[in-house]
């Protein structure tokens, strides 16, 4: 783990800027651009606005205490938090306790109130909206895909339920390897305006790319990550909600939370959302929808998602753990894990469970001791399994901290 020194100035100084500092839909996901795109979407892909309304934010006090010397191991040794956060080139970090921000970083440029791309956590906001409908009586989590959006029938999502979308387990092809140009996932990229045109025939939007996707095996089996079940979720909730997704996401998470600023999602030439991965928001209002989660669907006015989804998410399918481990994702995790209503459910037993995405984006929810903590980064990688696990050993070690250091602070009877 290595941070990496940004002497390129990317994008600094007058247009028309230099090639070796301009940022462009060809190289934004690759290093070090990536340091600038991430916290700069909406200037390279269309987006739509998630508005926070004209409500009061969900107010977070500060109670400020020193994590930077919390230590933790690694299996390359030990590390403090403060080495962390300089070796995985950080944008923003958060850790709220029992409600109240006890750290926040600001690095690379990012500000309070600045966007940063989400990645895949936004699976997991899409998630949470879900289940928000669902607790209205507006979603049938156990419905067919089709009989909310009938265009679906006769493609290879016919017959999955819309749980199996939540779960990543319907039986549909798609191969998600980043450093393969000719993969679905690289297709999906072109098709939602997330890199250049290739020329190649492909759908004009994503509504009519679903209808290409073919099946691989039949829907309820092992867990497989396909973001693309997703991104055909977020078109039933359209369905379901009767709303595009940004204004769904806007009418009820981001305004009923209390969310501090306005959020975005990027959208292909039609208007589709790509809620797999394209949600940017500011570090605080990450922190938000994680404390949502930590308080079972409840903000400071409002029961926002039922407390029985969140619940649900925890305890999982009664053969999730099974589809898990069967699934591609399983390595490194301890027994028991699973993936439900779009997030890691990582350590069922304490519980913690966890939103992530790809280039080092995480909410770690840590029920026991009251802990969210929100890290936001720019990996030159997609996946890197070292600065993952660290991540997760840090929050744990955070976490552990802040409970001792709670129950120290409180008198005994």
């Amino acid at each position: 783990m290595e941070s990496e020194r940004d002497d390129l100035r990317l994008m600094a100084g007058s247009p028309p800027f230099t090639q070796e500092n301009l940022v462009t839909l060809a190289n934004w996901q690759r290093p070090p651009f990536n340091r600038w795109a991430f916290q700069h979407i909406r200037e390279l892909i269309p987006t739509a606005r998630i508005s926070r309304g004209d409500g009061p934010p969900w107010e977070l006090p500060r109670a400020e205490r020193d994590l930077m010397g919390v230590r933790f191991a690694t299996r390359s040794g030990e590390l403090t938090v403060g080495d962390l956060l300089d070796q995985t080139y950080t944008d923003g970090f958060l850790v709220l306790h029992e409600g109240q921000i006890v750290a926040e970083r600001y690095f690379n440029g990012l500000r309070p109130d600045s966007p940063h791309l989400l990645m895949s956590v936004s699976k997991s906001v899409t998630g949470l909206l879900a289940g928000a409908l669902a607790g209205q009586g507006a979603l049938d989590v156990a419905a067919p895909v089709e009989a909310i959006v009938p265009e679906l029938a006769g493609t290879a999502f016919a017959g999955a339920t819309v749980q199996q979308l939540l779960d990543m387990r319907a039986g549909v092809r798609f191969e998600e390897d980043y450093d393969d140009p000719e993969a679905e996932i690289a297709v999906s990229d072109r098709v939602y305006l997330w890199r250049p045109d290739d020329g190649k025939a492909r759908p004009a939007g994503a509504i009519e790319y679903f209808t290409t996707l073919s099946g691989d095996g039949p829907h309820g089996g092992p867990f497989r990550y396909r973001s693309i079940l997703t991104d055909v979720l977020a078109w039933v909730l359209e369905k379901a909600g009767q709303a595009r997704f940004s204004d769904l996401v806007a009418r009820e998470l981001w305004q009923p939370m209390g969310a501090e600023r306005d959020a975005e999602v990027t959208v292909d030439g039609h208007g589709s959302a790509l809620a797999d991965g394209g949600i940017s928001a500011t570090l605080r209002d990450a922190g938000r929808v994680g404390l949502l989660a930590l308080r079972r669907g409840r903000a400071p006015d409002a029961q926002v998602i039922p407390a029985a989804w969140l619940d649900d998410t925890i305890a999982g399918a009664p053969d999730g753990p099974r589809a898990f481990r069967s699934g591609n994702e399983a390595t490194g995790y301890p027994p028991g894990a699973h993936y439900r209503n779009c997030w890691w459910v990582s350590h069922p037993r304490l519980p913690m469970f966890i939103a992530a995405g790809i280039h080092g984006q995480l909410i770690a929810v840590h029920v026991p001791s009251e802990t969210v903590v929100v890290k936001l980064s720019s990996w030159p990688d997609a996946l890197n399994a070292p600065m993952r696990r660290a991540t997760e050993a840090a929050v744990l070690a955070i976490a552990k901290t802040l409970r001792a250091q709670g129950q120290a602070g409180r008198p005994r009877r």
